[in-house]
């Protein structure tokens, strides 16, 4: 097993690992525990009483987080005619349509995000393989294939983020920059249990959010009190 470094094992020193801390202080620990020099991300785990390997029980969604990612995204668009001008005036990165098909089947990546309208999919959907073990496929429900793309990329660039159940069931979702503080992250952390709280299959039967953790990237992970939920989403 890999040594752990000193900074980490000192800013673990501050954390009780039999303990499950309420938001707040999950929140305050976390960025007091982070120690890299450059700005870390948070990152929210959720484990569900789910099985995501029946799709009645999938857990998948998007949410807008209130107050971003903290980061610059990176958009390509492909659309043609008046939604090309569109997405430019949107904020859009790239726009293109076959052109820009084509300029992906050729190397270029260099976008975090692509939003397609319906009518460019047969052409998109030949970029499958490319974009999709990257994340980057456009999906209808995730609101990336769509006409209204100015909504699309206002969206993405204010720091919607996509989640989904892995195979345990857990959501894993970043929720923020430790420069954000206590309250932003908490703000962020809300929106996002809040939509997944909304989006519980009706065949999940028993405990449904099962445990939550908190981490940044370089720092330990902190387990919080889920009976603390409840009180997070009646601020």
């Amino acid at each position: 097993m890999a040594k752990k470094g000193k900074k980490y094992r000192e800013g673990s020193q501050k954390i009780d690992r039999s303990n499950r801390y309420a938001f707040d202080e999950a929140t305050k620990l976390t960025v007091e525990s982070s120690y890299a020099k450059f700005d870390e991300t948070v990152d929210l785990a959720v484990r569900l009483g789910v099985d995501p390997r029946h799709a009645d029980q999938m857990v998948r969604g998007t949410v807008v987080l209130p107050n971003g990612l903290g980061k610059k995204v990176t958009v390509a668009v492909f659309a043609k005619g008046d939604k090309e001008k569109e997405a430019l005036d949107a904020g859009a990165d790239f726009v293109g349509a076959e052109d820009l098909v084509e300029k992906v089947q050729k190397g270029f990546l260099d976008f975090d995000k692509a939003i397609a309208t319906p009518d460019m999919m047969g052409g998109v959907g030949k970029l499958g393989k490319i974009l999709g073990p990257r994340g980057l496929m456009p999906n209808a429900k995730l609101g990336t294939v769509t006409f209204d793309v100015a909504k699309a990329v206002k969206d993405v660039k204010a720091g919607k983020v996509d989640f989904k159940a892995e195979k345990a069931g857990i959501v894993h979702a970043p929720v923020g920059k430790v420069s954000f503080g206590s309250e932003k992250l908490i703000q962020n952390i809300a929106a996002l249990i809040e939509t997944i709280m909304r989006l519980k299959p009706s065949s999940s039967k028993g405990t449904y959010i099962k445990g939550i953790s908190l981490s940044s990237t370089m720092g330990p992970g902190i387990r919080v009190d889920t009976a603390a939920v409840k009180d997070l989403l009646s601020r």
